[in-house]
């Protein structure tokens, strides 16, 4: 590894201008988790590390049942699944931070490292496009949103531009008769990447027998995460039943543009994608209509 700058700036202008003076040989650290690795093993040389471990803004995190909820870039998973409110009000949320490697590693890792590591297999960012969560970013020209179904560009890229950071991402509040879930297929439990990850997010009608809108996302089956609207879109309307569900899985697979890896196989991906949408749709319809569904804290309780 190559000899670097650490710098833990106390303000965010002040991280802007480090950032912007280091150009393509500077990068912001939110945890770590992965950006150690990578510059361990080579995968790109910095001349500066910008721990944004300090700056406040970076750390917030705060619910309400008006305004929704902002999570810090810099805010670690554990705070996150540690907070009660949050919990109960985005359990499809919990249900990917708090499998994303160990506990250990769930102590430094951030979703805003996740989003920002921009890689296809991102488990929060299906989570996060279903929830509708948008980027705040600011640079040296000042501030802008993104949502996040727009954020990655390609595989390790992103929409960030010279000298931006990723402040945090900020989410509506869930509404009455709501329901998200995310599942992911993996060889081993933790400490590794998905081979298809599943995101969905809905609302049901006022009696609970029919879809009044869906989201669903998927990881780990094209260059980056995929937000499919079409799928979502075939559900508004639709009765909750069976058959309205496998449609929207036959739509998924659809539009998966998986390739053949190490992972798994390309048909192997494809069939993982509809296996795992059906089962994440009626998963977020059981808690949209308040049953019990247990998100991987709850199910590592006991």
């Amino acid at each position: 590894m190559k000899d670097f700058e650490y710098t833990t700036p106390k303000t965010l202008d002040e991280a802007i201008g480090l950032l912007s003076e280091s150009g393509k040989r500077g990068r912001v650290m939110a945890g770590g988790t992965d950006l150690l690795v990578q510059l361990r093993g080579g995968r790109f040389a910095l001349d500066r590390v910008i721990d944004g471990k300090a700056i406040a803004e970076l750390n917030e995190l705060s619910y309400s049942a008006e305004t929704g909820l902002r999570i810090g870039a810099a805010v670690p998973c554990y705070r996150i699944y540690g907070d009660e409110a949050i919990t109960e009000a985005y359990p499809g949320l919990i249900d990917a931070a708090a499998i994303i490697g160990g506990i250990q590693i769930q102590g430094r890792a951030t979703l805003g490292g996740n989003v920002c590591n921009s890689s296809p297999s991102g488990d929060t960012i299906p989570a996060l496009i279903v929830l509708e969560a948008v980027c705040e970013i600011a640079g040296p020209n000042g501030r802008r949103e993104v949502a996040v179904e727009d954020f990655c560009t390609a595989p390790g890229s992103n929409v960030l531009e010279d000298g931006e950071i990723l402040i945090g991402f900020h989410m509506p509040a869930p509404k009455a008769r709501s329901g998200a879930h995310y599942q992911r297929f993996i060889p081993r439990y933790e400490m590794d990447i998905a081979v298809v990850g599943v995101g969905a997010a809905l609302q049901l009608s006022e009696d609970g027998e029919h879809f009044e809108s869906a989201r669903i996302a998927l990881a780990a089956v094209a260059p980056t995460p995929l937000y499919l609207a079409e799928a979502g879109s075939l559900l508004a309307g639709r009765p909750v039943s069976d058959e309205s569900i496998e449609e929207a899985a036959k739509a998924a697979q659809a539009m998966a543009r998986p390739i053949t890896d190490m992972r798994g196989t390309k048909e192997f991906r494809i069939h993982l994608t509809g296996v795992l949408t059906r089962r994440v749709l009626s998963g977020a319809v059981d808690r949209a209509r308040g049953k019990f569904v247990p998100n991987a804290v709850q199910e590592a309780a006991g």
